[in-house]
């Protein structure tokens, strides 16, 4: 159909399948900020070195000196990329098991990863000087994955504090910092909250998500915090203009969104950090970073989430009608930190064994039993981690497959309380993913019991070690 940019046309778009059955991508956050590697939030480092009193001032005046003598722009010749390897990347996202992934192509700070006609502020004329996007674009795909491009830029009207004395006021350097803004006191700091973009701002705004779309065919666009303060029919001919190429294209595309930035049912809204505390009947994405510590970009001193912590989000995730959006940090000489590669590979080898329950299949009657996430914003949160004891299940199906997913390892016979309204004659056969072996069940008026095999060798060789999957295959009772 052709779409028109208005929001009654915009509804008419739905999830594409592709997504539905993905459920699983990664993403990165690599750019200047990956130099000064300072936290707590990496790709803020921008904003935070010109305000007095954050962590990321105080770090860069005793790294760098004071923001007034090194500024922002002045860690662009040290933001290298001499190892960056799309290929090496687009290979360790598939053999972690996504099925979608690309790169932040352009942060709240102006910085653009692509060869954009509208900015020589990017990664293919300055720093690495190689077009990161159209590489990791086609290394992305040679593997068999969709591409993604996630589009930071609607923030950068507020994201550089434009004080006197700092180079962020210099018109020279206006293309990555952005305009002066005409609220500027005399202390020379902006209150950004009280004004909105100009038309010369959002028609650059729009014009990269066009550059991008064109030139790189991407299957999702993932916006982050900002579209709130762009101007409405710029989003809606955005939006018009890109579902209208995915038809022409003749392939399915999907955009994400968060807040409340676009109304219900003309894109996917995303929780970032976050998950539903139940069964939602609208499709949803969440984003998280797989260091410790939400820095988002690389950090030098990060910590690192668990495979087993981001295996138990992402079955939650999926339990609930959501999908997953995995965030990692290279460094910025290219490299995907050792580290990040490890959890990486434990999601991977996870997945390798109970994929099954994940892709391409569809929300149960109920999400799950045990303990859920905590409340954060109208969504749960991932920031408490949950500690599961393999009691805890969450289900999935396909066809006349039902999976329960322990997160976790159980210690002995597993108590199914939800699955007691199965017949007996319905249950052709239970199996567990990793293992092979048809098991031993049983059902009482209060629930289904299934006995896991008794050995334990199997665990760590099998992938099994962070959930594991029963599946439980169904025929009609009578």
């Amino acid at each position: 159909m052709h779409y028109e940019p208005s929001w009654e046309s915009l509804r008419n778009h739905r999830t594409p399948q592709w997504l539905q059955d993905s459920k699983f991508g990664i993403y990165a956050h690599w750019g200047i900020y990956s130099v000064p590697a300072c936290g707590p939030n990496t790709t803020w480092y921008g904003y935070n070195m010109y305000r007095e009193g954050t962590e990321q001032y105080d770090h860069h005046v005793r790294t760098y000196g004071r923001p007034s003598v090194f500024g922002y722009k002045d860690f662009i010749p040290m933001f290298t990329g001499e190892k960056f390897d799309a290929d090496q990347w687009a290979e360790c996202f598939g053999r972690a098991g996504a099925k979608f992934a690309g790169p932040v192509a352009e942060h709240h700070d102006g910085f653009a990863m692509w060869d954009s006609a509208l900015s020589p502020w990017n990664a293919a004329r300055m720093g690495p000087k190689r077009n990161v996007v159209a590489e990791l674009e086609r290394a992305i795909r040679r593997q068999g994955l969709r591409f993604m491009a996630a589009l930071h830029h609607a923030e950068n009207w507020w994201y550089f504090p434009h004080r006197k004395g700092y180079d962020t006021l210099d018109p020279r350097y206006s293309g990555l910092y952005g305009q002066r803004r005409n609220d500027a006191n005399e202390s020379g700091l902006a209150a950004p909250v009280l004004e909105r973009p100009t038309r010369a701002f959002l028609d650059r705004w729009k014009g990269k998500i066009i550059e991008v779309i064109d030139g790189f065919r991407p299957d999702l666009l993932w916006f982050d915090f900002g579209l709130g303060g762009i101007q409405e029919q710029y989003k809606k001919e955005f939006l018009a203009y890109y579902y209208n190429k995915g038809d022409e294209w003749a392939t399915e595309v999907a955009v994400t969104h968060k807040y409340h930035d676009l109304p219900p049912g003309v894109a996917i809204v995303d929780l970032e950090l976050g998950s539903m505390e139940e069964l939602a009947y609208h499709d949803w994405i969440t984003d998280t970073t797989i260091d410790d510590g939400e820095a988002w970009g690389y950090m030098h001193n990060a910590r690192y989430k668990s495979a087993a912590h981001l295996v138990h989000y992402l079955v939650d995730n999926v339990s609930k009608n959501g999908y997953l959006l995995l965030n990692v940090g290279p460094k910025p000489n290219g490299e995907i930190p050792r580290p990040a590669l490890e959890v990486l590979r434990g999601i991977g080898r996870w997945l390798e064994v109970n994929g099954e329950a994940i892709f391409a299949t569809t929300p149960w009657l109920t999400f799950g039993e045990g303990p859920t996430r905590m409340k954060k914003s109208g969504a749960f949160s991932e920031r408490e981690e949950t500690h599961y004891t393999g009691r805890d299940i969450r289900f999935t199906c396909r066809g006349n497959t039902l999976y329960a997913t322990c997160l976790g390892v159980p210690q002995g016979p597993v108590t199914v309380a939800s699955l007691k309204s199965l017949y007996p004659a319905e249950i052709q056969s239970v199996v567990m993913l990793g293992c092979d072996r048809e098991l031993t069940w049983s059902q009482t008026p209060d629930a289904l019991v299934i006995r896991p095999p008794a050995d334990a060798a199997w665990r760590p060789a099998s992938g099994c070690e962070h959930a594991c999957v029963f599946r439980i295959t169904t025929k009609a009772p009578f």
